[in-house]
Order: structure tokens, then sequence, then C-alpha cells
């Protein structure tokens, strides 16, 4: 009852858990939210297609290089902040535990 009223909180290994679903499937199912939006929705297409076209004839095997290497990076700093979130939330719950008892 005291889980239902908020009195007693999660454990942390319920979060670790959340951490570790959430850096591995978001990631996923972006992925394939992307696949099936280019897929069904008419103007996302032509928009996706048309601005490929024109961004990979524009730019040089160099500036792909570094367009690729730009999106792997900011997938990483998004990990990171994830990891971070969750590392504050594990933080608040030992701080509080620590005050309570």
């Amino acid at each position: 009852m005291d889980f239902l009223l908020f009195k007693t909180f999660i454990s942390t290994k319920v979060l670790i858990f959340f951490y570790y679903f959430g850096a591995v499937f978001i990631p996923i199912f972006f992925y394939f939210v992307k696949d099936w939006l280019i897929e069904n929705v008419n103007f996302i297409k032509n928009f996706y297609e048309t601005s490929k076209n024109i961004l990979f004839k524009s730019l040089s095997p160099k500036k792909k290089v570094i367009s690729i290497l730009l999106l792997i990076l900011a997938f990483l700093f998004a990990e990171l902040l994830w990891r971070m979130m969750f590392e504050f939330l594990i933080a608040y719950m030992q701080i509080r535990d620590s005050l309570v008892n």
C-alpha cells in the first residue's frame, strides 16, 4: 500500500532495468518509426528523397564522413544524457533513503 501512496519509491534495480531497456530499445524503436513514416506518409517520403538527393550530390566525400561522424556523436551524446538522467534519479533515491532512515 505504501508503494501506491508514494511513501515507498521504486528500487534502483527497477531504474537500472529501465535505463538499459531505454538505451537499447528507444533507438531501435525510432529507427523503425522513421522507416514506417517514410513508407506510409507521402510528404515525408517526398521530403526525405529530395533532401537525400540534394545532400548527397552537394557534399564531398570528406563532408559525408564528417556528417556521419557528427550523427554518431549526437547519438552518443543522447545516450550520455539518458545515462545522466538515470544517475540523477538513483542518486536522488539514495539521498532520500538516507534521510528517511
